[in-house]
């Protein structure tokens, strides 16, 4: 059953959700909820053609910091400093150019312009971050996410030059501010890192912080 949203700030619970994950439709992208979403570990995924559409996977494909995989030639990539990585500099810049990349399989782009005024403004509040990557001061690379607790929810990456995206990837694997990665959608690019699989219920362990 999916179960349609109204002004009330409340969502169904998230092992409602269908075989896809689809758990809800309709409501708002505002702040409050927003966070309520993800603190719950529901995000919403939809395109202009569609109401707003809000998923819980059964399975969610996360990346551990502690076990990601960098090979032996982005290491030198790292320690060359052909890239330089900084945090919350462009946010808006970095989810335009999210927003441009095509993607297989795909027409146009999910992160409509409601999306992205939505994000611009989590991260206003402190909420969403950017990791920018430049090369001298070129914007080349980046990605962008939303922050609950320990775990980074990322949202997209570009980018322009082969390894900048990786490169702000591994940049947040090892601040030692998160003990996992929500990385949504399965790639075989972040699978070579070391993404993986686990249970709805192992994710909530971790999200909700739990001993």
């Amino acid at each position: 059953m999916i179960f349609q949203l109204d002004e009330r700030l409340i969502f169904p619970k998230p092992d409602l959700a269908e075989p896809d994950g689809l758990l809800a439709v309709g409501g708002d992208l505002s702040p409050q909820r927003l966070l309520l979403a993800y603190s719950h570990g529901i995000f919403p995924w939809y395109s202009d053609e569609t109401p707003i559409l809000w998923y819980s996977p059964h399975e969610r494909f996360v990346l551990l910091p502690n076990e990601v995989r960098t090979a032996k030639s982005m290491r030198q990539v790292l320690r060359s400093g052909k890239f330089r990585v900084t945090v919350n500099q462009n946010f808006a810049d970095v989810i335009e150019a999210c927003s441009a990349v095509p993607r297989e399989g795909q027409d146009g782009t999910w992160i409509t312009e409601d999306m992205k005024q939505a994000y611009i403004t989590l991260h206003q509040q402190g909420h969403a971050y950017s990791y920018e990557v430049w090369q001298q001061d070129e914007l080349v690379g980046g990605l962008y996410g939303v922050q609950i607790g320990r775990v980074f929810c990322g949202e997209s990456m570009f980018s322009r030059a082969s390894n900048a995206s990786k490169a702000a990837l591994i940049t947040i694997c090892q601040s030692g501010l998160y003990d996992l990665i929500d990385c949504q959608v399965h790639t075989e690019h972040l699978e070579s890192m070391g993404a993986h699989f686990i249970s709805r219920e192992a994710y909530m362990h971790v999200l909700q912080n739990k001993s």
